[in-house]
């Protein structure tokens, strides 16, 4: 197995050194989601694939708030949702979509959902975005939509479902529930999750204000191109994160 870092320019690291990459970035990707008001009680989860053990993931512990969440809190679950590592239990759904979600995508190393409020409110209306800015060109004809809302998600077969809808896409609406992205990388997966539920938000905000005009598709489709790779979602991260640890730098406390 490879252990070079996809996306993560000439970097190459250890088994060892690649878990507490990713553990840093998982802890401080929570961090960004509660300082960004993502959080909604116990609900949402971010997972990040452990390097060496494809069938496991690293995972916020239930009930705990985001804002306080430190790489010496993260668990590891495998697929049956068996804690291997750590003290506290997993959401019932992180299990049931995130197991699912990288059983069907190899190429997925993390994965992100949460509640949050415009994402939310558009998973309302059980379509997909429209192109209507640049930034949402990101997901031209590449996102999914769920339409089949079955009540919490705490079910494995409903996480398959999930998975379906995903498809090969970097991210999914799932209706009357919210938002759901993925990535190559914890840094990726962040991203597309802050600019999709910014998307949202644009496109509801336009659609009050009056009749908002699409972008033509293959304009939009150029635009998908170029700021929608890995490389680009990454990239755009970085920013992100280098506020978040210089504002909060004990997220990366190992205990």
């Amino acid at each position: 197995m490879s252990d070079r870092v996809p996306h993560d320019p000439f970097v190459v690291r250890s088994v060892t050194d690649e878990r507490r990459h990713r553990k840093q970035r998982l802890a401080a990707a929570f961090r960004i989601f509660g300082r960004l008001g993502f959080d909604e009680g116990v609900a949402g989860h971010i997972t990040a694939r452990d390097p060496e053990h494809s069938d496991q993931f690293w995972v916020n512990p239930f009930g705990m708030s985001f804002k306080q969440i430190r790489v010496r809190d993260l668990i590891l679950v495998d697929h049956t949702g068996t804690v291997l590592e750590g003290s506290w239990p997993v959401n019932p759904a992180a299990f049931a979509i995130h197991s699912q979600v990288h059983a069907a995508r190899p190429d997925v190393v993390a994965a992100a959902h949460a509640h949050s409020v415009h994402g939310k409110a558009f998973a309302s209306l059980h379509r997909s975005l429209r192109p209507l800015t640049q930034d949402s060109c990101i997901f031209f004809e590449d996102h999914g939509v769920y339409f089949d809302f079955g009540g919490v998600a705490n079910d494995p077969e409903e996480g398959k479902r999930i998975a379906v809808a995903l498809g090969d896409h970097k991210a999914a609406i799932l209706a009357n529930h919210g938002l759901i992205t993925v990535g190559q990388s914890v840094d990726e997966a962040l991203f597309w999750f802050v600019t999709m539920e910014r998307t949202c938000q644009a496109e509801l905000l336009a659609m009050a204000a009056g009749d908002p005009v699409s972008i033509p598709d293959e304009i939009a489709r150029d635009a998908h191109d170029y700021l929608g790779s890995p490389v680009a979602g990454w990239f755009s991260a970085q920013s992100l994160f280098d506020w978040i640890l210089a504002e909060q730098p004990d997220c990366l406390d190992e205990g």
